[in-house]
């Protein structure tokens, strides 16, 4: 199998052909030397279905092990496509970071990163940086969309949404907020993230493609309304592309379409100010407003210390809620997201 001269230098091998007709379903082996195994791979799931001539799009899921919905959706997608029936190429990683999805966490247990902070990654590294160093060389450089599945994970919950970077590029703006809206969660976040510039979404931006991801759950357990999302915008996006038959279905359950939301405002993002016992005191998707209480921080080692109320510090409306009773000093307790000001 020929690749570019930048993906030779990858470790990573696997018995894909990009460009073969038809479904292929495998592995990336990874190497991973370790006691026991001075030969042993680490093999992450990728399925490739090529159909007639028409675009391609990579659907990412399981980049944080402990978010679910992207890990079933991808997979069925990737067993139920007929490449007899689509226009185009799309390639499948339901598990990208596959030992984290094996224990539910976040955090990669062989070499400890969050995967979604390690693009464009580097082909000497770690398990995680190989992996992210492979992704953006070989796969990235193929596709013009890229959806990244996400939900919360252990630590948050989130108001059903799709999300996209803010960019200096109205007609690049215009066309990922279309993509978005036929994806049709309930939501639209246009968000300036806390430490953006090492996911996967910034690398498919990087590469020139469209690039959405999700947050389509959390509090560690699989979200019944969310993976039915998931599922649907898979399909829709693949419709909306003109890949499969069909017209995307972008209607909600409350009717209307999409709502556009922004987190833009660094107050949007309440801390936790110590360590402590959270007791929330709203739900995702609630309206809220500045100075209301946001709940409190209880000290319970300290049974004789008052509770801390924390209060929102702008009105908008509850995106991400915390998942987990105990936080540490730094640690996000809500974030606000408001109507989206188009600018």
């Amino acid at each position: 199998m020929a690749e570019t001269a930048t993906a030779t230098r990858s470790r990573i091998f696997h018995e894909i052909d990009f460009d073969k007709p038809g479904k292929q379903i495998g592995y990336l082996r990874v190497p991973q030397s370790r006691d026991g195994g001075a030969w042993s791979t680490i093999e992450v799931p990728i399925a490739l279905i090529n159909g007639s001539k028409g675009p391609a799009v990579l659907f990412t899921g399981g980049v944080h092990g402990d978010e679910y919905e992207g890990q079933i959706a991808g997979a069925r997608l990737a067993r139920r496509l007929d490449p007899q029936s689509l226009r185009g190429k799309v390639i499948l990683m339901p598990a990208v970071d596959l030992p984290a999805a094996l224990v539910g966490r976040r955090m990669c247990p062989i070499d400890g990163r969050d995967f979604n902070r390690c693009m464009p990654g580097d082909a000497r590294g770690s398990f995680c940086q190989m992996l992210a160093h492979f992704i953006d060389t070989v796969i990235m450089p193929r596709v013009e969309v890229s959806v990244d599945v996400h939900a919360a994970g252990n630590a948050m919950e989130a108001a059903l949404s799709t999300t996209m970077h803010w960019v200096n590029d109205a007609k690049v703006m215009e066309r990922t907020r279309a993509l978005a809206e036929n994806f049709a969660a309930p939501y639209n976040v246009v968000f300036w993230g806390v430490d953006e510039g090492g996911t996967l979404a910034s690398a498919a931006e990087r590469h020139g493609a469209l690039s959405i991801s999700s947050e389509l759950g959390g509090y560690g357990r699989v979200s019944v309304e969310g993976l039915r999302v998931a599922e649907r915008g898979l399909d829709n996006v693949l419709k909306w592309m003109g890949m499969i038959e069909g017209e995307p279905d972008t209607s909600q359950r409350e009717g209307g379409r999409t709502r556009h939301m922004e987190v833009r405002d660094q107050r949007s993002y309440v801390f936790a100010p110590s360590d402590g016992l959270f007791e929330p005191r709203y739900l995702p998707g609630q309206r809220v407003r500045a100075g209301e209480l946001a709940g409190y921080l209880h000290f319970i080692e300290e049974w004789a210390r008052l509770p801390m109320p924390i209060e929102f510090r702008i009105d908008g409306h509850v995106w991400m809620a915390p998942g987990s009773g105990r936080v540490r000093k730094g640690d996000v307790v809500a974030v606000i997201m408001q109507e989206y000001a188009g600018v």
